[in-house]
């Protein structure tokens, strides 16, 4: 029996694994983020095993026929280690890219990131993670100093008296935790849902607030307001433990109720009500998630709910605080490593010398010889096949063509790419387009590290053999490194590249230095910052100061703008998308397990709408934007705005329709909120 972690979502709740030829998951109940739970995506998970779409051996594209043919391991690094130098000696270092994943394992993040900087000399690196919570990540640096998702135990929000959830589902996205809500109902809490949809997140609720898409920010912005008219303002907090304030209120003055109503419509008695409710709670958790994230104000509007967080005088408050629902297993541990294109493992800034010459000395490496900061993740994929672009990708767990927005136009840059290298379990949507395709091991048969979304970073262990001909990410990366002639040790043991990548976050934002894999196993996970062996780990964040030079925090002013595309007598309509529970992220994985139903892309519509148009329940309508058209069955309920439709972007389709607008600081694509017309 090995105890090991979820392959999904951001809880990484604990189970168990028997057998090691079938293998079945059973609960394990002392694991405090799940205790015992799992949701149907992790009940099924061991389907992900043994499965005959499984890719066991390498695969490169004949040039002359077009197809992908089978080859040897050493064939295929062969080919693609000179191809890359071919390409880096003709056009330059950054004439090479590389893509993650927000799934890769911590070891696996830091020895991409590593192989990038050291071996590869390419600033070109960025990871989907970018798409997932980097807007909050932007957001909680700015107000915070410092950005961990949840700087305290998920536990901890049964002890809030409110909780709001601005843009989550956690009910579908992550099922396990809604129990926690349901605790805090039943000794008195009251919880809030705000979401365009009437979502089951919404069933479980108090109130549900159903603002257009893309005005969330405004909401906070009335709610601040009314805070502030009512004299519900902490100002004992605010004046001992932030700063800015003065500017932030002066900011919110023109915010009343009636205008919130005309940019929101969400009528101001529900504005006034949700103000009053906030305000007479001893303890309020304010939690984003990515309906407030993905958009191109998405930073702006993390920040607006920072404030109304903190001039309720609730983060660094035991049971309160404000914090962000990470989507991805691994989405918090992998941009704290160096996935991302401006940073160095343990969140050190790229464009630090300190930070450069620290994490140049674990890699045996010159400073100057590391490149400096390169595109964000959309930026990349733009830029592919330009003339001032990248001409070849390395992409490692990551399906690109289902999850980037405006696909189309990304797909028709990946086409355009001198050599395309995919790194993947089973032929995705993007590894289907690759010049050269490696099979890697996956969840349960390989050993690594995973941060959760509270920054508890936990253990999986291998539990299965995995197939002949099959190898690990790390055994890859080491392999290319060695082929490019790298001067850096890359390590093939994960746990050797987890005691290295302690060693390059020492003294960083996310210190990992005093955790190790015994650790993790004795103490059911270890909650970074944690600096030395002796130290206890971070649970509870910000309880005596905050993380920036002065201790405080930061109240930001900022000011609604709406959605970069707003809807128009040729679209008329907001689309909107998400998750559904029995799916994940591109669907890669849960798409082939047999034990999960795959209904297929659907078109998500109020009845009114769907009058309006013609359409029938179950019968196909198209979606166009000014970026494509799908088109798919048509679900009329009650529960979506009359000005809205939905689609789930699990399967290709969805995001071919999405706005590549980016967030100024985030560089986060406008995913939630475009202009569509829709007809049966």
């Amino acid at each position: 029996m090995t105890y090991t972690h979820c392959p999904y979502c951001s809880l990484q709740c604990g189970m168990r694994l028997t057998g090691r030829r079938t293998p079945q998951v059973a609960e394990w109940p002392e694991f405090p983020v799940n205790r015992g739970a799992l949701c149907r995506k992790g009940w099924s998970a061991a389907g992900l095993y043994g499965g005959r779409e499984r890719l066991t051996t390498p695969l490169v594209r004949d040039r002359a026929t077009g197809e992908l043919s089978p080859v040897s391991w050493d064939e295929a690094l062969d080919l693609v280690a000179g191809r890359l130098v071919a390409l880096r000696a003709e056009r330059g270092p950054d004439s090479v890219a590389v893509f993650g994943g927000g799934g890769l394992t911590n070891e696996k993040a830091y020895q991409l990131g590593k192989l990038a900087r050291v071996a590869l000399g390419t600033s070109q690196i960025d990871y989907n993670g970018r798409w997932c919570m980097s807007s909050a990540a932007s957001a909680g640096l700015r107000a915070f100093g410092l950005d961990r998702g949840l700087p305290f135990p998920l536990a901890d929000v049964e002890q809030a008296d409110v909780v709001v959830l601005v843009g989550s589902n956690l009910a579908e996205t992550m099922p396990p935790a809604a129990r926690h809500l349901d605790a805090l109902r039943a000794r008195g809490g009251r919880v809030v849902v705000v979401d365009p949809r009437r979502t089951p997140t919404a069933e479980r609720a108090d109130v549900v607030v159903q603002p257009v898409p893309g005005s969330d920010l405004a909401l906070a912005l009335g709610v601040l307001h009314l805070l502030v008219a009512g004299g519900l303002v902490d100002e004992e907090y605010v004046a001992a433990r932030t700063t800015g304030w003065a500017d932030v209120r002066e900011s919110v003055a023109g915010w009343w109720p009636e205008r919130v109503e005309r940019v929101t419509g969400v009528p101001a008695d529900e504005v006034r009500a949700l103000a009053d409710r906030l305000g007479g709670a001893p303890k309020v958790v304010v939690l984003t998630a990515r309906g407030a994230e993905q958009h191109s104000t998405g930073s702006d509007t993390v920040l607006a709910w920072i404030n109304v967080a903190l001039a309720l005088g609730m983060p660094g408050t035991p049971g309160a605080g404000y914090g962000c629902l990470t989507g991805q297993g691994n989405g918090q541990g992998g941009r704290e490593h160096g996935q991302k294109a401006d940073q160095l493992p343990g969140y050190r800034m790229i464009d630090d010398p300190a930070a450069r010459e620290h994490v140049a000395g674990v890699w045996g490496v010159d400073p100057d010889s590391l490149p400096g900061k390169g595109r964000s993740a959309y930026e990349l994929l733009d830029a592919l096949g330009q003339p001032d672009g990248p001409s070849a990708l390395l992409v490692f767990g990551s399906n690109i063509v289902v999850s980037a927005p405006r696909a189309t136009h990304v797909t028709q840059r990946l086409e355009s790419l001198d050599l395309l290298v995919v790194a993947d379990m089973v032929l995705s949507e993007t590894a289907a387009l690759a010049d050269v395709v490696l099979p890697v091991t996956q969840w349960a048969e390989e050993t690594g590290t995973m941060t959760n979304l509270e920054g508890r970073v936990v253990l999986r262990q291998q539990a299965i053999t995995p197939p002949a001909g099959v190898r690990s990410d790390l055994e890859v990366i080491a392999a290319l490194a060695s082929r490019l002639g790298s001067a850096g040790v890359f390590s093939t043991d994960p746990e050797a590249v987890f005691a290295e990548l302690g060693r390059a976050s020492a003294g960083g934002k996310a210190d990992y230095a005093g955790i190790t894999y015994d650790r993790i196993r004795d103490e059911h996970g270890v909650f970074w910052p944690c600096p030395d062996a002796a130290h206890p780990g971070t649970p509870r964040m910000f309880l005596d100061s905050f993380a920036h030079p002065d201790g405080r925090a930061r109240f930001l002013a900022v000011e609604h703008r709406g959605p970069a595309e707003v809807p128009c007598d040729d679209y008329p309509v907001h689309l909107t998308t998400g998750r559904v529970l029995a799916q994940y992220q591109s669907g890669a994985q849960t798409r082939r397990v047999r034990d999960l139903p795959d209904t297929g892309p659907f078109v998500e519509l109020h009845p009114m709408l769907a009058g309006r148009i013609g359409a029938v329940d179950g019968e196909p309508v198209t979606v166009t934007t000014r970026r494509g058209t799908m088109t798919a069955p048509a679900r009329v309920v009650a529960t979506i705005r009359p000005d809205t439709v939905f689609v789930p972007f699990h399967w290709v389709g969805a995001n071919r329709l999405t706005n590549d607008a980016l967030d100024p600081a985030s560089r986060m694509p406008e995913f939630k909120v475009c202009a569509a017309a829709v007809s049966a």
